[in-house]
Parts: C-alpha cells; structure tokens; sequence
C-alpha cells in the first residue's frame, strides 16, 4: 500500500499527458535527438517513401517523427524540406499550400531555437521561400532584406590548414565543395535574372549567353542536367516575348535534346573533375535523386 500514491501519480501524470497530448519525455524535459548519419537515412527513406506510397500516409509520419524529435533542429529542418519538396504531389491545391504552411512554422522553431547558425540561415531562406510560395512576397522582403548579402566562405582557409597539416586530399575536396556550390547558386539565379530582363533584349541575349557559357564550361548538361531545364523553358519564352521565332526554337531544340538524353535517373553527384564531392553529399545527407529545377 506503501507505493500506491507514487503509482496513483504516476497514472494521473499519465492521464494528464494524455489528455494535454504531451508525451512524458516532454514533461520531464527529455528532448531525444538523431545523429547525421540516422538523419540522412531517414531522409532518403521518406524521399523514397513520397515517391511510392500515399501522400497522407508519409505525411503523417513525417508529422509524428516531427513531434517526436521537436528539438533535434536539423532533423525537423530535413522533415519541412521534405515537406516543401513533396507538397505538390496532393492533388488538392489547398492541402498542398497548407502542408507548406506547415514546413513553415517548422522552419521558424529552427530559425528561432537552434544555435547553429547555418541551420538557422537556411531555414530562414526556406521560411522566406514558404512566404513567397503561399503569396506572401512583402513578408519575404521583410525576412530578407536587413540580413548580410555578403558571401562568406569558409573553403579557402580550410583548405589551407588542411595542406599545412600534409592533408591534400581534405584540402582538394574542400575546395571542390565550395567552387560547386558557388556555381550551382550563380546558376540558379541565371533563370530569374533572365526574365527580368524581358524588357530589354540585349541584357536578355547577355545573360543567357553568359549562362550557356557557365553552363559549357562545368559541362552540366552531364554533371548537374535538371538544373539546364528550367534555363532554356525560360528563354524560349523571353525569345517568344521579343518574336524571335529562331532564337524560341532553337533554345526549345536545346530543351528537347537535353530532356530526352541519357540524364536519367537524374541526381546530384560528381564527374570526372568534381571527383571528391561525392562523399560530401553523402556527409550532408543531401537526396541524390532530388530533381532540382
């Protein structure tokens, strides 16, 4: 009888969390978090799950796994970008904006909670893309606006301490990190920059030449093809907004020929000159097989 007021707590707190829909882990502040290694498995499992099962289905389970780990920042900045990703396969347009509104409050609690401060940058861009998404564009500029547009990069000091330490391969790999993301973010703002300049067909012809010359030069029409895509469905149109009939088919000939190729399936990996970035991904835990267009 000695142990009855302990065991009749310890169901009332059971009965309490219940009915306030909070598990005991969170009432005794115990906060379970994922390694990388478990988090990029995850990723690709769910990846792979919105692909070949029902989207209510993996919903609800990023949902679970979301409330489950509420405080293992990186993780619930992978499940709100699964979500940001996979939010058109709804065949409801109001279920899909509403799952975005839903990555959105999850990247907030990153941006606001975390203390790593690159997670907390990116998930203030992906909280200002889920603004922009649910046509919200002022409150993406006010997110935006007063943060530092100044590039920091961190590869070139890297690379020199891991060569005075004998380690030139880390020192390498390092840097072919940082010259492939400074080149996937300069190419993704060719396309958007090309249709603003549809209003003057020199700057226009400029821009798409200079892109198709990046392009040419770290030859992505093999290394990165999904990323050409969205270039040249862009100024086909901007050709067809200046009557340019040759210049639209031309570029939608370039379109054809590079949909139709042996890019497929298509994924982010490395060549033969970005030879040590594949492990990086792997590192990162970034989904290969995302279609980034």
């Amino acid at each position: 009888m000695g142990n009855r007021p302990e065991l009749s707590g310890y169901y009332f707190s059971s009965a309490a969390c219940s009915f306030f829909n909070i598990s005991i882990d969170e009432l005794m502040g115990y906060e379970p978090q994922m390694g990388r290694e478990d988090i990029r498995k995850l990723h690709l499992r769910l990846s792979a799950d919105f692909a070949s099962q029902p989207f209510d289905e993996v919903l609800e389970n990023c949902r679970v796994i979301a409330k489950k780990y509420f405080s293992c920042f990186p993780l619930l900045f992978q499940i709100g970008a699964l979500l940001v990703n996979n939010s058109m396969e709804s065949s409801d347009m109001d279920k899909a904006l509403a799952v975005i509104a839903e990555a959105k409050e999850m990247f907030i609690r990153v941006n606001t909670e975390s203390e790593d401060a690159e997670l907390k940058q990116l998930a203030l861009n992906m909280e200002a893309f889920c603004a922009l998404t649910l046509g919200n564009p002022n409150e993406a500029i006010e997110l935006l606006e007063g943060t530092s547009r100044n590039i920091i990069s961190t590869e070139t000091l890297l690379a020199q301490a891991y060569q005075m330490t004998g380690k030139s391969r880390e020192a390498k790999s390092a840097l072919q990190v940082g010259i492939y993301q400074h080149m996937i973010s300069l190419f993704r703002a060719f396309p958007d920059y090309l249709m603003l300049c549809t209003d003057n067909l020199k700057q226009f012809e400029k821009t798409f030449t200079r892109a198709v010359a990046v392009a040419e030069a770290f030859d992505l029409k093999n290394l990165h093809p999904s990323i050409l895509v969205k270039l040249y469905i862009l100024a086909a149109q901007g050709y067809t907004m200046f009557g340019n009939t040759d210049r639209t088919l031309d570029t939608l000939e370039e379109y054809a020929e590079l949909v139709t190729g042996n890019i497929y399936p298509l994924k982010l990996k490395g060549d033969d000159y970005f030879n040590l970035i594949d492990e990086w991904f792997k590192d990162m835990g970034v989904q290969t097989n995302i279609i980034d267009v």
